[in-house]
């Protein structure tokens, strides 16, 4: 027990639990909160648009698989960062985000105290589920200590913590609790049998990953080369299955092939995903029947889809439980050569991807295989909803490790790319970094390349500019409707970076693009690299 006052109270909880950074703007009632921070080593990043904080902290948690922390001020500060909020509870990431509130015996209908709003918590709630307004001193770390379960066991959904602003500045006796191990989640013994008797009998197997399958990627791997089923991934799966194992057939299911080859299997054995539209463009095949689902959040797991067998639990603790009852070796001496039909059933589809892949994505080719040729093999790509990147980089771009891919998948927003660029290279600041996204998102959060700049970071941020917003362009167009309101001019984004502190450079074709990117790698602060495309998007748009 310690005398504290509330600001280093909830800083001392957050570095018990292994915090190391907070990504936030400090303002007049979480001052306190900025004082301790020095005091037990946590290292502070300054985003410009407390929007940024959030997806910094999101994209740091993607790729780290630790739990990002975002710390605004009062009322406008925290709903401004309410749209990471949104995107990270979308697509399951966790984020610790912490506001001050308005005191504790402040005037329910309010008296214009500075930043206020009517029901701030409430409005955290609304967006999360969760928001924890905690009342004492005392409660801070038990409060931090109770959002850190939250965020590190189960399904990892993002959690808001509201203080008191009057309680910060309070000084009190408090006690800071150590983590809680997680329970391990271990689905039922029956539902293995079920699951691995599914295993057993299935002759065209397939499997889904998505993004809750990030921490079981060798038991993914081992159970797909045990079954000889081939593997797709979700865009928030991209990466958890190296993308040149012979099993695997491409990441990206809005492909007409991918309904092809879910009607071709008699399982589909689905790990950590949602089979949720914004995957699945196209619509869903019909899988009755034939499902094996591993979820750990037992809601989800009858959510869009209805499974044959379900597996709740842990993604890895289901899956060794299903190769212990196949009887598999352990991964260390799996032969090197998978199931001799698993293979070419896989290679027959991943042409068929590939093709498809390539259609879509054919305005953008250049680009990503530039890209591609740049990057090294445990490389991170930040990206934005764009459509270099979900048309582009989704289904053409080869990635290798878990965490590679971070885009918007639930949420969709735009301006995610960057900041989630500067969180992902903030844990792991010795790995390459990329950030592509378009030149309309880039100007939702274009103020972070001060923020980038400022960190001194090696970030390639690669704007592919087609004057506006060419998806929506497109969708009017095809609409025959009026194209109005779409065009966004042509800003000279270099010579933006460059009075930022960035390097900013200009590339007209592929060649150069590596150079570029392999250049900023190497550099001693981020470079804007603007790339224009010339495709149905462009048109009319300059």
């Amino acid at each position: 027990m310690a005398s504290m006052t509330g600001g280093e109270a909830l800083v001392a909880a957050l570095a018990a639990h292994g915090a190391d950074t907070v990504f936030g703007i400090p303002g007049t009632h979480n001052l306190t909160v900025y004082a301790a921070m020095a005091r037990h080593g946590i290292r502070h990043v300054s985003p410009r648009h407390e929007q940024g904080a959030g997806y910094a902290a999101d994209g740091y948690a993607r790729s780290s698989g630790r739990p990002g922390v975002c710390l605004t001020t009062t009322g406008p500060a925290i709903l401004n960062a309410a749209a990471a909020a949104a995107q990270a509870y979308s697509d399951s990431v966790p984020v610790l985000f912490v506001s001050p509130g308005m005191p504790l015996r402040h005037p329910g209908r309010g008296n214009g105290l500075l930043h206020e709003i009517r029901d701030q918590s409430a409005a955290m709630a609304a967006v999360l589920g969760r928001s924890h307004r905690v009342t004492s001193v005392e409660e801070i770390p038990l409060a931090v200590a109770q959002a850190w379960t939250d965020l590190s066991s189960g399904r990892p959904r993002p959690v808001h913590l509201e203080i008191p602003l009057d309680l910060l500045e309070e000084r009190a006796d408090v006690t800071v609790p150590g983590p809680v191990p997680a329970a391990a989640r271990t689905p039922a013994a029956e539902a293995v049998e079920a699951g691995a008797a599914a295993c057993a009998a299935a002759r065209r197997p397939v499997l889904v990953v998505g993004g809750g399958a990030a921490r079981a990627a060798g038991e993914a791997v081992s159970l797909a080369e045990a079954a000889g089923a081939p593997i797709v991934s979700t865009a928030n799966g991209k990466g958890i299955v190296p993308e040149d194992h012979p099993l695997f057939v491409g990441a990206g299911l809005q492909h007409p092939c991918v309904l092809e080859l879910m009607d071709d299997s008699d399982l589909v054995i689905a790990v950590g995903t949602e089979f949720a539209p914004s995957d699945w463009w196209i619509g869903l095949p019909d899988l009755s029947g034939k499902v094996l689902r591993v979820d750990i959040d037992p809601a989800q797991i009858v959510t869009n889809v209805i499974p044959a067998v379900s597996l709740v639990g842990d993604a890895a603790l289901a899956l060794r439980a299903l190769l212990e009852r196949l009887d598999v070796p352990e991964p260390a001496d799996v032969p090197a050569d998978v199931p001799a039909y698993g293979a070419k059933r896989a290679a027959r589809w991943r042409g068929l991807h590939r093709a498809a892949a390539r259609d879509e994505g054919a305005p953008w080719l250049r680009i990503v295989s530039a890209i591609a040729e740049a990057l090294p093999r445990d490389a991170i790509v930040a990206s934005d909803s764009a459509m270099a990147c979900y048309y582009g980089a989704l289904s053409n771009l080869p990635l290798y490790r878990p965490g590679a891919f971070l885009y918007p998948t639930g949420g969709g927003t735009l301006g995610f790319g960057l900041p989630a660029g500067i969180g992902a290279k903030t844990a792991h600041p010795d790995t390459a970094v990329l950030v592509l996204q378009g030149d309309g998102g880039t100007m939702f959060t274009v103020a972070e390349l001060a923020g980038a700049a400022e960190l001194g970071i090696a970030l390639p941020v690669v704007v592919v500019d087609n004057g506006g917003y060419g998806e929506i362009r497109n969708e009017m167009a095809d609409r025959d409707e009026p194209v109005h309101a779409v065009a966004l001019g042509r800003p000279d984004f270099p010579a933006l970076a460059r009075s930022l502190g960035c390097r900013g450079v200009r590339v007209g074709d592929a060649a150069e693009l590596t150079g570029e990117i392999k250049a900023a790698l190497d550099a001693d602060r981020p470079t804007l690299i603007h790339v224009r495309e010339e495709s149905r998007a462009a048109e009319g748009m300059a």
